[in-house]
């Protein structure tokens, strides 16, 4: 269930941020209790307070006392935004670097990514048209 590389809370949340993005989850839709959480999958229930507070303070996730955690209104999109900005910086713009730095003109790179999209759109056209 959870591996060794990054702390416990962290996996909790990204599963889900993983479960919103993908729409498993919907907005105003109530998340298991830190209590189920933590007899769920045998850890200690501070861990999964501690991912529920990263997401509130994300905005994914909002309290309603006494009843318990919900999916936020526009926790979709805060994520998706997020993802976005997180693919320029870590995807995109050491393409570009890398590109400039070998030589590889800008355009091409454009014209690359265009006839790929193209692609991926008539792969997934031809499966779902059979």
């Amino acid at each position: 269930m959870f591996d060794e590389r990054s702390p416990i809370y962290r996996q909790i949340a990204g599963r889900i941020r993983s479960e919103v993005l993908s729409g498993a989850l919907e907005e105003d839709e109530q998340v298991m209790s830190t209590t189920q959480y933590a007899t769920h999958f045998r850890i200690n229930p501070a861990t999964a307070a501690k991912a529920f507070a990263e997401l509130v303070d994300e905005g994914v996730l909002y309290k309603r006392r006494g009843v318990g955690m919900f999916v936020a209104p526009g926790a979709r999109e805060v994520l998706r935004a997020a993802h976005r900005a997180r693919f320029f910086d870590e995807v995109v713009e050491p393409m570009i670097d890398q590109a400039v730095a070998i030589g590889v003109d800008l355009d091409e790179v454009v014209d690359r990514i265009r006839a790929r999209q193209a692609s991926a759109q008539n792969a997934s056209q031809e499966e779902v048209g059979g």
